[in-house]
């Protein structure tokens, strides 16, 4: 298909009829995308990007099966879900059997923000609380009751008038965050801050109806929560008479390689009373779930409401998301996950041992982050050098983004059929703009002799004693969140 205006036209007429507050990717210098297959991206000038950035495009852009699936569909019937039909039971029990028990009861609605929504009503009338329990940095979506439990969002806004019934517990991030790598038990640590929040809530007349997270912490920085740590939370929460929501959305559909849904990554002895699912389920097509028990389904019943979405679980994307299922296992994307991303982690930890400005990698198949630092002592988020990561990426066409409450973290979430060589080629490019960035600042690997780490930045030596200066300690002047330059920095990339 030919363009219909060319890239400087299209930029206007989006300006002019589009609301500012809709942001693109790379604004200063956005790309018009008019086709895309596979993990390829092309702009208007039939340039090809490689997409590490498009977690939606599950599956692969345009996969010939999920299209071929919903033509066939829109051109037989598409309407409301009044009516019987069997793409919609069929669908319902195919996702139902990729989840543990005794999660079985199926909303189907049309995007994540509108899954997690109703996740909330679900909970509230569940327990007849209201009191909600979030993790710091989350993300889960844009309306008004998400924007609410989502800091990600609400710390932009420092005259947001905090919801009473919300409460933030600390991300369970052990590389930045308040318990670390070193700590003996972090899970137990970073629960029993929930334990705490819930304990302080009923001093105040609070109740709790949800602890919610996302199952990765995604917008949070490519967090990995330490095994074991949902199991404490839901001990609590359900000691509490809450419940627990994984939020999926970003992170569901085998991206993790060794499990289907990333909360099983804690373990068999772990399972969430509801779980929500967007993004991937329908590879680009706007669809997503509600999946939760009976009894929590029987509760809401009990409103005497009848619960309708006019397209959610409509023929069309009920068929596309039947193709989807069909895709990931018979091209085996959950394993590619598994292998490509093994192999992915490998050479990026390649890089932390080259490059001073890598602080840490982690992740687990294809959902991969990269934290650069200027420091990696005192973890000093490299946030500009970030940023100029990855547009210096864009010009060797490759899209990748950045996040984290510093916007400091290099984020992969490229599509399932990302393979060997493509990870290969976007971490010899990552090499090669590392080198030069590092080079213009005159940052060198630390050098350490009798115990005392000698830093280079800007050319400047820094000398930090190993055995006096702990992580914590030397973070803190950096934790109070991003500063507005960061803030502005965030909106534009985004």
């Amino acid at each position: 298909m030919t363009e219909t205006f060319d890239k400087r036209k299209t930029i206007d007429l989006r300006n002019k009829h589009i609301g500012p507050s809709c942001k693109v990717f790379f604004s200063h210098d956005p790309i018009k995308i008019v086709r895309a297959k596979g993990q390829y991206m092309f702009d208007e000038r039939g340039e090809r990007y490689l997409d590490c950035i498009n977690n939606v495009a599950h599956v692969g852009h345009s996969h010939p099966d999920v299209v071929k699936a919903g033509a066939k569909q829109m051109e037989l019937l598409n309407t409301n879900s009044r009516f019987l039909h069997d793409n919609l039971v069929q669908y319902a029990e195919r996702l139902q059997a990729t989840l543990p028990e005794p999660l079985s009861v199926c909303y189907f609605v049309n995007s994540g923000s509108e899954a997690n929504d109703l996740a909330l009503r679900l909970a509230w009338q569940y327990t007849s609380h209201k009191g909600i329990i979030t993790l710091d940095h989350a993300y889960h979506g844009h309306v008004s009751s998400l924007i609410d439990i989502s800091p990600y969002k609400f710390h932009q806004r420092a005259n947001l008038e905090k919801n009473l019934s919300v409460f933030v517990a600390p991300s369970p991030d052990i590389y930045r965050g308040k318990y670390r790598e070193d700590h003996p038990d972090p899970a137990t640590a970073y629960s029993d801050e929930v334990r705490d929040i819930i304990d302080d809530a009923h001093k105040k007349g609070h109740r709790i109806a949800a602890f919610i997270a996302e199952s990765l912490q995604s917008c949070g920085g490519q967090i990995i929560p330490p095994r074991g740590y949902f199991q404490k939370v839901a001990e609590h929460v359900h000691k509490a008479g809450g419940i627990f929501i994984a939020d999926e959305v970003q992170v569901g559909f085998g991206r993790t390689g060794s499990h289907f849904w990333a909360f099983q990554l804690q373990g068999e002895d772990f399972v969430p009373d509801i779980v929500t699912m967007g993004k991937p389920i329908g590879n680009g097509h706007p669809m997503s779930c509600v999946v939760t028990t009976r009894n929590i389904a029987e509760a809401f019943m009990s409103t005497g409401m009848e619960y309708f979405n006019t397209f959610g679980g409509n023929p069309v994307s009920c068929a596309i998301g039947l193709a989807v299922l069909d895709v990931i296992q018979k091209e085996d994307l959950q394993g590619n996950a598994t292998r490509v991303g093994s192999y992915l982690m490998q050479l990026l930890k390649q890089q932390r041992e080259k490059h001073p400005l890598v602080g840490d990698v982690r992740g687990v198949g294809l959902f991969v982050g990269v934290e650069l630092v200027r420091d990696r002592i005192q973890r000093i988020p490299a946030t500009a050098e970030a940023q100029d990561v990855i547009y210096k990426l864009k010009e060797q066409r490759i899209l990748l983004s950045t996040d984290g409450p510093h916007r400091n973290v290099l984020k992969f979430k490229p599509p399932m059929c990302f393979c060997a060589e493509d990870a290969k080629f976007i971490v010899e490019k990552i090499d090669k703009v590392l080198t030069e960035i590092e080079a213009a600042l005159g940052l060198q690997l630390p050098v350490v002799m009798n115990g005392i780490q000698e830093t280079y930045c800007g050319g400047k030596g820094h000398k930090h004693n190993l055995n006096r200066v702990s992580g914590q300690e030397a973070v803190e002047s950096h934790e109070s969140g991003p500063s507005k330059k960061q803030r502005k920095i965030k909106n534009d990339i985004k």
